[in-house]
């Protein structure tokens, strides 16, 4: 398992490690051999049950997700206390997510830049500290020192009449529940090979557990639906940086607006 990046042995023996126990005292916790204790911290148990499963998680009160997919021993206690708390994003799709950032001197977080060159490595080392801090980062003043903030690049015509190729400058969303319909997010979609898509987002999460993406260039494409369980980040639109001036003086209020008709309408051939 561990050589497919499941971190299920490894988070074990570390979650037991934090709390002090032995093998044995915590076999005898789990109601299990130190034997079979030893064979999943060792890797040795290439399968686990889904009794094994269920029972660990339940035990260290991780979800089975975040017990099998994040390395444990990269997180700092606060994190490690927020997913036992209830904040695991693995658990629902939708409560508060475990964010690697990178942090100056006075613990301010920087803004990461993730190049294009980056996107592939993205996917494995989003929640990875060792690798978003080799990415390149900056620090921007008017931005609210208490949030999270990363810049991604953009590629194609979907978001016309913002730039092609500009660089998006995003708020890290933890709540999916909060996002708006007509929010303009930067979503990491693992269905998209860790690529970034760059959408109008319709929040579709209490009906139907997914997100509706539309394009603002919504002559040239389609919209579509991702379920949630594709869904790695939300990123919400601050602003973009670009060496190109839009053509003509239009507005994100304008955009909006747009938005607003086109739903009317596309409302209007339903009742038709």
């Amino acid at each position: 398992m561990e050589s497919s990046a499941i971190y299920w042995a490894t988070n074990l023996r570390h979650l037991r490690k934090r709390k002090g126990w032995s093998q044995d005292d915590l076999a005898e916790k789990l109601g299990i051999t130190r034997s079979k204790l030893n064979a999943h911290e060792n890797g040795k148990t290439i399968n686990p049950t889904a009794e094994d499963l269920i029972a660990f998680s339940g035990f260290f009160k991780m979800s089975i997700d975040s017990l099998l997919k994040v390395d444990m021993s990269k997180l700092s206690e606060l994190k490690l206390r927020e997913l036992e708390s209830g904040n695991d994003h693995y658990a629902s799709g939708t409560k508060i997510r475990v964010l690697a950032t990178t942090v100056d001197k006075e613990d301010r977080e920087y803004i990461e830049y993730v190049p294009i060159k980056a996107k592939a490595g993205y996917l494995a080392g989003h929640s990875d500290p060792e690798f978003i801090a080799s990415l390149p980062r900056f620090t921007l003043p008017h931005l609210p020192p208490s949030r999270s903030y990363r810049m991604f690049p953009t590629t194609g015509r979907s978001m016309l009449p913002i730039p092609e190729d500009c660089l998006v400058i995003t708020e890290y969303v933890q709540d999916w529940f909060s996002i708006k319909d007509g929010t303009l997010c930067v979503l990491v979609l693992k269905s998209e090979g860790a690529d970034f898509v760059f959408k109008v987002v319709e929040n579709h999460i209490r009906k139907d557990r997914k997100l509706l993406l539309r394009s603002l260039n919504y002559e040239e494409f389609t919209p579509y639906e991702v379920p949630i369980s594709e869904v790695l980040e939300v990123w919400r639109f601050v602003s973009y940086l670009s060496e190109v001036v839009p053509a003509g003086n239009i507005t994100m209020i304008q955009i909006a607006d747009s938005l607003r008709e086109i739903r009317v309408e596309v409302g209007k051939l339903g009742k038709a």
